[in-house]
């Protein structure tokens, strides 16, 4: 079985893509209970509404577990030098999605600086590299300009609207390795 402790560190120009530690809880709370940043995140019946510190605990939990059961799963992201941690950024695949996800959540005081792009960037190349799927996707909500402004950085295109878990999500597509655009 998989470490979750054992999740490859990476760094890019500013940012540290870590394994998560003990430490970083009461700021993942913090994360998860704000309102701004959630409005467009979880699943029914908590979708688009701040967790509790419990919910968050579960929810951490969650994230350090995917880990265990993948073997891929969210990384801590911080700056480079600075420590803080700036959100959750990584490769999920939970039971019923429709393909491997590149997701990303970072805090409002982080917000605008690029962060988003480079660390799903990160993520995405390691997932191309070391697991090789068949089609990466992200699944944003409509509402969610921000992150629908980080896809098409990326290079993504929006493929259609689905219905996960009782949410309307825009399914975005990554481009593979060697795309002419990514």
């Amino acid at each position: 079985m998989f470490n979750p402790a054992a999740a490859p560190r990476i760094e890019t120009e500013r940012l540290v893509l870590r394994p998560w530690r003990a430490g970083d809880f009461d700021a993942y709370a913090a994360l998860s209970a704000d309102a701004e940043v959630m409005r467009h995140l979880g699943i029914p019946p908590g979708f688009g509404r701040p967790q509790t510190r419990a919910e968050a605990w579960r929810s951490l939990a969650g994230v350090i577990g995917h880990w265990a059961l993948r073997g891929y799963g969210l990384w801590a992201v911080e700056e480079r030098g600075g420590g803080a941690l700036a959100g959750r950024v990584g490769v999920l695949n939970p039971e019923g999605w429709p393909a491997m996800e590149i997701a990303w959540t970072l805090a409002r005081p982080f917000w605008g600086k690029g962060y988003a792009t480079e660390a799903a960037r990160a993520a995405r190349a390691w997932a191309q590299e070391r697991l090789a799927p068949e089609r990466l996707i992200s699944m944003i909500h409509a509402g969610n300009l921000r992150s629908r402004r980080v896809a098409e950085r990326l290079g993504c295109w929006a493929e259609g609207e689905i219905d996960l878990n009782g949410v309307p999500v825009t399914m975005w597509v990554h481009p593979r390795p060697g795309a002419a655009f990514a």
